[in-house]
């Protein structure tokens, strides 16, 4: 993953943290392997490059596709696992290159996850179309670490942080908890909040990273499918707890896509977050 990764383990136990952290490692690279967009040996690959054809999917794959069919009803179709393609046009690197309306406009034809088709056991994509599971792989690989943590040492307080993204199998010894920093926007090594957490999910979305940045505006990675272009009026950074860090994440990402009504829609969840602006 392009992100730190890391594992923080409440025990002395030498033999089982390097047993949890090779565990660890090795369900990363696997996700990795099957889901990321920049292989070319993969499914996903062999999806996106299946002009239209029929796939065949097992359930693991079957199950995140119903998930992410799931946020994009949620979002009433802006969170879309097909928006991706927009990539060929934004490239939020802090500079001030923003695409021209052509390439946008051109691109907007190949967003639409309600043309996929899919069963538990096959996938029909259009030839013009790709998906990309970033927006919610890495959460996603976060869960399923922490499960199978949890599945070795059930008793044992393990934090899985992949880029800020984050779950807590349960609480320390004695019923303590962890302390988790919110990055702050003023810069990496500053803290914006210092949360204390027994277990859960905290993830966060926002521009801190990845941004554009023309005549004084700041252009979000967070694109509306719709449009081609940044939401407008979010928060610069939103942060979600939940029972599971794919929760928080979904929720923190559907919070940006609101743009300036953010924290209304985290209030109507009945979620705890933390929205910077």
């Amino acid at each position: 993953m392009a992100s730190p990764c890391e594992l923080l383990i409440d025990t002395q136990d030498e033999k089982l943290a390097k047993q949890l952290t090779s565990i660890a490692q090795a369900e990363v690279i696997r996700i990795e392997k099957k889901f990321s967009r920049y292989r070319t040996d993969n499914l996903l690959h062999q999806i996106n490059h299946s002009q239209g054809q029929s796939v065949i999917i097992d359930d693991e794959t079957y199950r995140l596709l119903q998930f992410a069919n799931t946020c994009f009803e949620l979002s009433d179709g802006m969170f879309d696992l097909s928006s991706g393609v927009l990539r060929k046009a934004w490239n939020f690197n802090g500079s001030d290159q923003l695409p021209s309306p052509e390439l946008v406009s051109s691109l907007l034809p190949r967003v639409g996850w309600q043309r996929l088709r899919f069963t538990s056991n096959e996938l029909i994509m259009p030839a013009d179309m790709e998906l990309d599971f970033g927006g919610i792989g890495k959460e996603y690989a976060v869960d399923c670490v922490a499960k199978l943590c949890n599945q070795l040492a059930p008793k044992l307080s393990v934090v899985v942080n992949f880029g800020g993204d984050i779950q807590v199998t349960c609480p320390r010894k004695k019923d303590q908890s962890w302390h988790i920093g919110i990055e702050s926007l003023q810069g990496e090594d500053l803290t914006a909040q210092l949360l204390h957490i027994k277990a859960g999910g905290l993830a966060t979305s926002g521009d801190a990273r990845r941004f554009l940045l023309k005549n004084g505006k700041r252009y979000s990675h967070i694109l509306n499918p719709n449009t081609g272009y940044p939401v407008e009026d979010a928060p610069r950074s939103v942060t979600v707890a939940a029972s599971h860090c794919i929760q928080a994440g979904l929720l923190a990402t559907l919070a940006l896509l609101q743009g300036p009504e953010a924290e209304q829609f985290l209030q109507n969840q009945n979620v705890q977050f933390w929205c910077y602006r």
